[in-house]
């Protein structure tokens, strides 16, 4: 190889270490921000909600798959019910048989009543006909003695009945009990979202609390970003925010700050230097509009990494790189 074509690919390799080290200082290069703001590096983060079994069981059929869209209240998952549909037969048998027990106490009542009525007749007979000495007085005893007789009769008599009140309350209590049982072992979402994990499969035996799907709430999204003492003092919550995804860079999402923590601590290893991380900071959530996220619920992705930046001035504008500008 000869010495000039030596130097020509000495010069594009220099050339292109040039370019490649003025882009990559380009890419690293945070953005100034005007006075009165401030911003933090973040991931598109939304709420979670696990759908899992209340009980343990085998699952009987999954209806959805990771990625599917559904609406609150949609079935996602059924769990086998067929031990507790045993179950529910046997009660209802038991509540069956604890109503025709009270009808039979209350029947024994009305027996031991009209017993006691007649007791209690033949007993003022007997009281006068011993006054007009036309009988001894051992058949008043007798007479006596029916009559106590058939009031603890009729007071047995109605034990029973309340006896036979609290078992249909029982029995009434344990079929409703089997039969939410088996309403929750349909699995519904609680809230519309998407299917972010599907973990179990139809014949898989689960323990109770196993979870058998995640579902995001897209109507939920919003970003944690951290920010240092210096600035966390001057955040409002409700305050206006922005977001820019490195994915669209050329939009801005509005969104407001919804929470700011109580307490200070350390930012995460994976977005801060060694240096920042002992700073003490604070965690700030930066949350989109859900009536935004509604109209474009389709296009709603997690996991994405951004910025967000909080107006810590409220009389401050935000600058024209800032401003809102969605995609169609």
């Amino acid at each position: 190889m000869n010495k000039g074509v030596t130097q020509i690919i000495t010069g594009v390799v220099i050339s292109l270490a040039v370019i490649g080290g003025w882009l990559l200082w380009q890419y690293f290069q945070a953005p100034s921000l005007p006075a009165g703001f401030a911003s933090g590096n973040g991931r598109i983060e939304a709420r979670e909600y696990d759908i899992a079994s209340k009980y343990s069981g085998r699952i009987l059929d999954v209806l959805v798959n990771e990625g599917d869209m559904v609406e609150a209240g949609q079935v996602l998952a059924r769990m086998d019910t067929q031990d507790l549909q045993a179950q529910l037969r046997e009660a209802n048998a038991v509540l069956r048989e604890a109503r025709e027990g009270k009808n039979y106490a209350d029947a024994i009542v009305a027996q031991r009543k009209s017993e006691l009525l007649y007791a209690t007749t033949e007993l003022k007979r007997s009281l006068k006909l011993l006054k007009n000495g036309h009988i001894s007085q051992e058949k008043v005893d007798q007479s006596r003695t029916a009559k106590d007789s058939a009031e603890a009769a009729l007071r047995a008599a109605q034990v029973k009945v309340v006896q036979s009140e609290a078992a249909i309350e029982a029995a009434v209590a344990r079929t409703e009990r089997l039969n939410t049982d088996i309403d929750d072992s349909v699995l519904k979402t609680p809230i519309p979202g998407r299917v972010l994990y599907r973990m179990a499969e139809p014949g898989e035996i689960l323990a109770a609390g196993g979870k058998v799907l995640t579902v995001l709430e897209l109507t939920d999204v919003y970003m944690t970003i951290y920010l240092p003492t210096t600035q966390v003092g001057k955040v409002i919550i409700g305050s206006d925010a922005r977001i820019k995804i490195d994915a669209m860079s050329d939009f801005t999402i509005p969104a407001t700050v919804s929470f700011v923590a109580p307490e200070a601590q350390f930012t995460p290893r994976e977005v801060e230097t060694r240096s920042e991380r002992e700073k003490l900071m604070f965690r700030i959530k930066v949350k989109i509009d859900p009536e935004l996220l509604k109209e474009r619920i389709e296009r709603v992705k997690t996991g994405l990494p951004g910025v967000a930046f909080v107006r810590l001035d409220q009389n401050a504008e935000w600058p024209e790189e800032l401003q809102v500008k969605l995609p169609q």
